[in-house]
């Protein structure tokens, strides 16, 4: 081979190897607005979230994310819209702790909760904080442990469903504690903050997002966080595992996800921009005083947590023989 022929050759060769970077920027994704799935009802703690993210990552993007709430059935009819999606970025989705709650619970699912879908990012948790009414006769977590004990069986605590996460973060409480409790169930969280304030529900776990008003406003009373360490937006709550029930840690998480085989090149702009976002002032200062932890994280610890939150789901939902409503 001539040295011409030999220079020729690898021109080719480095023209070869950089036309999937070339063609990803000429495409230049995204080019118009992308569709946000939220499984969840309109003023549920991941649609708040959501909204909030979707207003800056547009920005980040240049191009509008609008939000489409698709509730029921714990986010699965949402869901499955996302995973029969074509994986182009155009259509991706907001999910929460039940995607991987769900394939413990029910015992056919229309999509794999790991193979049909693509993590992009956590984008943040959010703590879990629990609450009894103002007047309730229980002011700390050990109040409520004694009487517990002293009446296994009589304390009702309420969640927002079967399976549903606050459901779970009573289970391990229970658990944890030693304690036998009566689980309410409940269709959603507004009827159940309600029930809590009067006092028909003696106690439960709720998002800090949905309930810090109430806190503040003195119309409920915080016993205990749900986190290893103590809430910024409420920080004279004390943590479970400071009040006696010790190694307790549980909260709700919330990710950016996206059809199966979304292409490499697309996940890495959506998962920057999400950084990015996550870790933007405007968005810290709209979400963090709400009590959601900002992350932005990457995607392999995405899809991480996602695999750890499934495998901690199954042995729950064994252990306290939880079934779907």
């Amino acid at each position: 081979m001539t040295l011409t022929t030999r220079f020729l050759a690898g021109c080719t060769l480095a023209l070869a190897a950089m036309l999937p970077t070339a063609y990803a920027q000429a495409a230049g994704y995204p080019d118009r607005p992308i569709r946000l799935i939220v499984p969840t009802s309109p003023g549920s703690t991941a649609d708040v979230v959501a909204r909030v993210v979707a207003e800056h990552l547009g920005k980040t993007l240049s191009q509008p994310l609008i939000v489409e709430n698709l509730a029921g059935a714990a986010g699965i009819p949402g869901t499955r819209q996302l995973v029969s999606a074509k994986p182009d970025g155009y259509t991706l989705a907001i999910v929460s702790s039940n995607h991987a709650i769900n394939p413990s619970l029910y015992k056919s699912m229309p999509y794999d909760s790991v193979k049909d879908i693509t993590p992009i990012s956590v984008i943040g948790t959010t703590p879990l904080v629990m609450v009894v009414a103002e007047n309730s006769p229980y002011r700390s977590v050990g109040d409520l442990l004694a009487a517990a004990r002293a009446q296994p069986g009589k304390i009702n605590y309420g969640s927002s469903g079967n399976g549903s996460v606050l459901h779970l973060a009573g289970e391990l409480f229970k658990s944890k504690a030693g304690v036998n409790m009566m689980h309410i169930p409940y269709r959603g969280g507004n009827a159940l903050i309600t029930d809590v304030m009067s006092g028909q529900i003696q106690v439960a776990f709720l998002a800090v997002p949905s309930v810090l008003a109430q806190v503040q406003a003195g119309k409920l009373h915080a016993l205990a966080v749900s986190t290893p360490e103590r809430v910024a937006a409420l920080p004279d709550v004390p943590t479970l595992d400071e009040s006696g029930v010790k190694g307790y840690a549980y909260d709700a998480w919330i990710s950016l996800i996206g059809p199966a085989k979304l292409p490499p090149d697309i996940v890495r702009t959506l998962q920057a921009a999400t950084q990015r976002t996550m870790a933007d002032s405007a968005v810290l200062k709209t979400l963090t005083p709400q009590g959601f932890v900002s992350q932005g994280s990457s995607t392999e610890t995405a899809v991480q947590t996602l695999n750890a939150e499934i495998t901690k789901s199954q042995a729950l939902v064994k252990a306290a023989a939880v079934t779907a409503e």
